[in-house]
């Protein structure tokens, strides 16, 4: 009983992760300088999972974050020439750049996260039900 909480704790954390990415890119989706202060459009942020082999108990395998990759995706250009930040020179002279973070795309990750998160919060609360109820019998 006690390795499936761990395979569900494990999820509940790499779940808080990804959702913490996807609202950092939300947060994000009209930031037009880097941490630096440098004019470099937010790149979004996904993270990626594995399974957790030190997790495995019947066949079930927890779950633990990989890493956080940072989205090589083009920037959006707008041209704007007035423009504090836009681009002086070349090809995309006179045009802003813009993160390419595409709403609907995070909203519908940020629901299948929170539906996953609950998921496992529901598998939680199941064990710790046939936890009790196992040991009323036993008593």
């Amino acid at each position: 009983m006690l390795r499936s909480l761990d395979i569900s704790t494990s999820a509940l954390v790499a779940q808080r992760t990804r959702l913490n990415a996807i609202s950092g890119n939300l947060a994000n989706i009209s930031t037009l300088k880097d941490e630096n202060g440098e004019a470099n459009a937010y790149q979004a942020r996904q993270v990626v999972f594995q399974t957790d082999d030190s997790l495995t108990t019947s066949g079930a395998s927890g779950v633990k974050v990989a890493e956080i990759k940072t989205s090589d995706a083009e920037p959006l250009y707008r041209y704007q020439p007035n423009h504090p930040l836009a681009i002086e020179e070349g090809k995309w002279k006179g045009y802003v750049a813009y993160p390419n973070i595409d709403l609907t795309t995070q909203m519908v990750d940020a629901l299948e996260t929170t539906r996953a998160y609950e998921a496992n919060v529901g598998v939680m609360e199941i064990t710790k039900s046939l936890s009790r109820e196992t040991l009323s019998i036993l008593a």
